[in-house]
């Protein structure tokens, strides 16, 4: 299902961000109708999965916070619900190659 415009805001902010090497941006607010937070229109339920060397060396909390301030303005406005995976490339390179 191709985003809509929220959606596609919030990757482009990560892509500007952070040059990912894979991002996958999905919108599950279609689960979520009908919620406390929920946005008639939709788009405020979301789940980002980035890869991106700037996630190196760096714990998973504080992963998170660079992409929360990424889309800081969005969560305070529009993005009821984020839920986030994140990886640095040799994450990724370890799982596949035990």
């Amino acid at each position: 299902m191709p985003l809509g415009p929220v959606g596609q805001t919030i990757a482009e902010k990560l892509d500007k961000a952070f040059s990912p090497i894979r991002l996958e941006v999905i919108d599950e607010s279609h689960q979520h109708a009908g919620h406390a937070g929920a946005h008639p229109q939709g788009e405020s339920h979301f789940r980002v999965r980035i890869v991106a060397e700037a996630f190196a060396g760096k714990s998973r909390i504080m992963q998170h916070r660079l992409v929360n301030e990424a889309l800081a303005d969005l969560l305070k406005t529009r993005v009821h619900a984020l839920a986030i995976e994140t990886f640095a490339p040799k994450e990724i390179a370890s799982a596949h190659n035990p």
